[in-house]
């Protein structure tokens, strides 16, 4: 397994996907989302998972965290749920119908959620272990070391730990009702701070 091996697709939801986070993301968040991308598509390959929509799961990892962006940052809706939503406009202006589009705010919810059973839906599932293993430190022997030193060198962590622990500390002070909050309570910052890929890669 090589990073070459996963190209993201050539649509324009995938593209234009990548051109918004890219735009509002800070360096260290849009590796971020690129690396959790990679880990999903890395864990379809080492779990043998077959019938995957890959556009869907390429669209929701580009946005999964563009709800902690001042600019789409909702004063209710936990920033899941507001990214999700930038998802549904992105792919109905993409042409998706609505249906698709409501499959990229689901996947996009659920990448939060403690577990996704992925009989339910198998791209939240593989979007919720992606981004496990690269803010929480899950499963980080489940994939080739090769492979993720090879990931890490091209979409290095940078100030990760402290940005994304910083948003997400401040989405739980001001949204205390949604799944931030969680994080925080259950040490994500410390998680960050002690993170496999930082100790050993």
């Amino acid at each position: 397994m090589h990073l070459r091996t996963f190209t993201p697709p050539a649509t324009p939801a995938a593209r234009a996907a990548r051109a918004l986070a890219a735009q509002y993301h800070s360096a260290s968040i849009q590796n971020h989302v690129v690396r959790s991308w990679l880990w999903a598509e890395a864990f379809a390959v080492v779990e043998d998972r077959g019938d995957i929509d890959h556009e869907l799961l390429y669209v929701s990892a580009m946005l999964h965290d563009i709800g902690i962006v001042p600019a789409f940052d909702n004063v209710d809706l936990s920033y899941e749920e507001a990214g999700g939503h930038v998802a549904v406009a992105l792919t109905t202006g993409a042409g998706w119908d609505a249906e698709r589009s409501r499959r990229a705010l689901e996947v996009i919810i659920r990448h939060n959620w403690p577990s996704v059973d992925p009989a339910m839906d198998i791209e939240g599932y593989l979007l919720e272990i992606g981004t496990g293993l690269d803010i929480s430190g899950a499963r980080p022997d489940a994939l080739p070391a090769d492979f993720i030193r090879e990931v890490l060198a091209e979409y290095p962590r940078l100030q990760l730990a402290r940005e994304f622990g910083d948003g997400v500390v401040a989405q739980a002070a001001r949204k205390p009702h949604t799944a931030a909050h969680r994080l925080v309570t259950g040490g994500v910052v410390g998680k960050l701070e002690n993170h496999p890929l930082e100790r050993t890669f």
